[in-house]
């Protein structure tokens, strides 16, 4: 995943909260370890001077994700484990084919 799809993937999850729900439920690791990297990184400060109200929306919606208890979340864990589903998957490719 380059970094430009882990920004969208982590900035549709924090605009739309209930996603994260639904993604830890579907194992899709890769992308809860989006999201915390994302919030991790916080927002770029430059953004407030070129996009305001972008900047004030995403600090806000990172907040949000802290209050409901994301940053509980374990970001080497969510890494381990996205690994561990695209060996797996890049393992059932090969013997499927």
């Amino acid at each position: 995943m380059t970094p430009r799809e882990e920004e969208l993937i982590a900035r549709e999850m924090l605009e739309r909260p209930e996603l994260l729900g639904i993604r830890l439920k579907e194992k899709r690791w890769g992308d809860v370890a989006a999201l915390v990297r994302y919030v991790q990184h916080d927002v770029p400060a430059d953004l407030a001077m070129t996009d305001p109200a972008l900047y004030k929306t995403l600090r806000d919606q990172i907040s949000l994700f802290h209050l409901r208890g994301g940053g509980a979340l374990n970001l080497s864990t969510l890494e381990r484990l996205a690994a561990h589903a695209d060996e797996t998957a890049d393992h059932a490719s090969r013997a499927a084919g």
